[in-house]
């Protein structure tokens, strides 16, 4: 028992971060039904920016904490990426928002391997090691093991994801999103700025990446330039599974994905001799996308089919 707890955990802890990073995909889904292949790199940028800031800050000989060097890098980093995510909207994804639905789908893709080829130019190709800055204090839970850092991982991105929920339902803004996914012709009609709304969703978006970026970078103890790519494979899975477009369902989505990594390679490793251990994790996302794809295309909680004015 006390090793299935400890799988759970694993998986609540990296499931939080997928979901975090799933918002991402069905925002921009929910609203332009297009797929934004390049959000994982934007995660990455976020992960990478933060580690030069913090190395930056450190150099100052300041003397500042652990937790307040992460959070300046943090504020570094968001506003940086941020602007990246409108860049990004402004220059490859608005022109084409009528073009056929191949032609975005291709943009983004090229896209993402700009961004990744930019950070190798700037980073090399060379993994770099988040600093050990937050606590790592291990603490008993019914026989598993949970650190300080996990928890604050977990509880940062519940509110994070709670936030960005009431902020959809009770803001202007959210109101305005939920008009243009509804019908962006009719949301026009009614005064809604449509590229102001598209905008701030890919800003949005791009700053909850950048938070996501820096939680793996914490958890697993480093980050590289091409993180992105499979980081955001998952997260799209995750967003696949609770079903695409909508918010709720990326949330139960990431965290399902979590723990049926955790739970798959733990369990399974052991039985299989350690052919499928933690060190082939990966194929367990991808098993669930066939599985999702071929007798439930619509997510587990299906996608949020607006009603047409």
């Amino acid at each position: 028992m006390d090793i299935f707890i400890q799988q759970l955990i694993n998986g609540l802890v990296v499931g939080s971060i997928y979901a975090l990073i799933a918002l991402g995909y069905t925002m921009v889904y929910g609203i332009l039904q297009l797929i934004n292949f390049a959000h994982g790199e934007i995660v990455m940028m976020g992960a990478m920016i933060t580690i030069s800031a913090i190395s930056v800050l450190s150099a100052t000989g300041v003397g500042l904490p652990g937790p307040v060097l992460v959070i300046g890098g943090l504020l570094i980093a968001i506003p940086i990426t941020m602007l990246i995510g409108f860049v990004i909207e402004r220059v490859a994804y608005r022109p084409l928002r009528k073009a056929p639905r191949l032609a975005p789908l291709i943009t983004a893709i090229g896209i993402s391997i700009v961004l990744q080829q930019i950070a190798v130019l700037i980073w090399k190709n060379n993994p770099r090691s988040f600093p050990d800055l937050l606590p790592h204090d291990p603490h008993n839970f019914f026989g598993a093991v949970i650190t300080d850092l996990q928890i604050v991982i977990v509880v940062l991105a519940i509110l994070i994801m709670a936030g960005l929920l009431l902020m959809v339902e009770k803001t202007k803004l959210g109101r305005a999103m939920r008009a243009v996914s509804m019908n962006q012709a009719v949301a026009g009609l009614m005064g809604v700025n449509i590229n102001y709304v598209i905008s701030m969703t890919f800003v949005i978006g791009s700053g909850l990446g950048a938070i996501a970026g820096v939680m793996v970078g914490a958890n697993y103890g480093l980050a590289y330039p091409t993180m992105g790519f499979m980081i955001g494979l998952k997260a799209f899975t995750a967003a696949v599974l609770g079903g695409i477009g909508n918010l709720g369902g990326a949330v139960a989505g990431g965290i399902l994905l979590g723990i049926i990594e955790s739970v798959g390679a733990g369990y399974l490793g052991p039985l299989t001799g350690g052919v499928l251990g933690s060190h082939y994790q990966d194929i367990f996302a991808f098993m669930v996308l066939i599985l999702v794809l071929v007798f439930r295309p619509s997510g587990l909680l299906g996608e949020r089919v607006a009603e047409r004015a």
